[in-house]
């Protein structure tokens, strides 16, 4: 196994992050979310926008959330077996390169999409989310493997941070063809936001060259005989599940961390048609304002990372962080102008990179430092927050459906972490030091 805490390492896997942080930025939280809503509005602001789609009438931002939702169940369905495999022939890096490539193309074949292409249009953003979501299973796994205890939360702020400045490198290029597009010879900014799309799927599958030339291939388990691929990934889920049942700190931190998840990410993926629907806000202001968001995210993680090594820990960083969350979700339901907006979002910003980045390294820190499964423990990671995003997604959209507004869905997703603040202060005594270790 290769030496933890090399410097080179370290900096390969950080720019995975920044290879695929442009899909996270351009495709789920600014350009596509606001061209999809323009597209496929009726432009009359006293009716709901309706789609068809496989012989269904849909809201068009219920089947945004929809099409996530479907991604995201079957990245929870497929990563605890191609993960175990991985965990089982340590070849966990073949996986990443195959997810990337199916979320890159993917990318690519969104310069296409158009009213009239909406339905494959469809298939191919969902896609683009298995290849991201699909690629980070693999990508969290070597965080263990890269890293030792103490270092961790550094190392995972260091990639969340190469992300957000890859993302906003990559954002402003697109910005320049989406608001200036006869000055590229494009011939409206319709065309300009498919051509950020394609960009994004270079981008990708360019920069992930990086980490894919420099990580190593990954650690073997024990060899298994006389299975089959998916026998033997089951085989290995069990193993884990086994273990996770003789780790009370872990189980209590899943918990948690899957009805914040419910929150977070579902917040995250529906600022920008929020913004779009509810408050009419010009694309141009929008797209900033989710760029300054991304901005503010940098220090955010850096400050949480800081936060828990020098002062409360990682666990009470984390329960603060939630309230946080909390008051923000019940805010931005009496949001109403552009400038109340604006300042939910920079706050929303300041903690959106800090939770991930820590809730990933509390969860590493829980570990078993040398275990050779870390895959297969982070899909259990995985399989948690993409559960949850499944329900959080589906119950945003449902509840848009059945009340008419995008507002009381947030009132649910205020509950989830609420609910994840409770399991959250079952721990706020328990810091993860190396081993996760049962509760006497």
């Amino acid at each position: 196994m290769e030496q933890k805490n090399n410097k080179k390492t370290i900096r390969s896997w950080a720019f995975f992050d920044w290879a695929n942080s442009a899909y996270n930025l351009v495709i789920t939280s600014t350009i596509f979310p606001a061209y999809y809503t323009i597209i496929t509005s009726d432009k009359d602001n006293h009716t709901l926008d309706y789609v068809s789609f496989m012989g269904f009438k849909f809201i068009n931002s219920a089947l945004y959330n929809y099409a996530l939702a479907f991604a995201f169940l079957v990245i929870a369905l497929l990563s605890p077996i191609l993960s175990s495999i991985a965990d089982s022939r340590g070849n966990k890096k073949l996986f990443m390169q195959l997810f990337t490539y199916l979320g890159g193309l993917s990318c690519c074949g969104l310069y296409f999409f158009e009213i009239n292409t909406l339905q494959i249009s469809i298939v191919l953003f969902i896609l683009a989310a298995i290849g991201f979501w699909g690629s980070l299973v693999f990508y969290n796994a070597y965080l263990p493997e890269i890293a030792t205890t103490d270092q961790q939360d550094r190392v995972s702020a260091k990639g969340y941070t190469y992300g957000y400045i890859g993302s906003i490198i990559l954002q402003l290029i697109c910005f320049l063809f989406v608001f200036f597009p006869s000055a590229f010879g494009l011939s409206d900014g319709a065309q300009a936001s498919r051509l950020s799309f394609l960009l994004v799927g270079i981008w990708w599958m360019a920069f992930a060259q990086i980490p894919f030339r420099n990580l190593p291939k990954g650690t073997a388990g024990v060899a298994k005989s006389n299975t089959s691929l998916l026998t033997g990934g089951f085989l290995e889920l069990k193993k884990v599940w086994q273990q996770l049942k003789h780790m009370a700190y872990l189980k209590r931190f899943l918990l948690a961390f899957f009805f914040y998840s419910m929150g977070v990410q579902t917040v995250m993926l529906v600022a920008t048609i929020f913004g779009e629907k509810e408050l009419r806000l010009p694309t141009e202001k929008l797209i900033a304002t989710i760029l300054l968001l991304q901005i503010v995210a940098i220090p955010g993680a850096m400050l949480m990372s800081w936060l828990s090594k020098r002062y409360f820990g990682n666990v009470r960083v984390l329960i603060g962080v939630v309230i946080i969350w909390i008051i923000a979700c019940i805010a931005a339901y009496f949001v109403h102008t552009e400038i109340q907006f604006y300042v939910l979002a920079s706050a929303v910003g300041l903690i959106m990179g800090g939770i991930q980045s820590l809730s990933r390294s509390t969860y590493s820190k829980f570990l078993p430092q040398d275990s050779p499964d870390h895959t297969s423990f982070f899909s259990f990671y995985d399989v948690t927050e993409k559960v949850a995003l499944v329900i959080g997604m589906f119950s945003f959209g449902y509840i848009e459906e059945f009340t008419g507004s995008m507002r009381n869905s947030l009132i649910a997703l205020a509950a989830f972490f609420v609910l994840g603040l409770l399991f959250l202060f079952l721990l706020k005594n328990v810091e993860p030091k190396t081993v996760a270790v049962p509760l006497n």
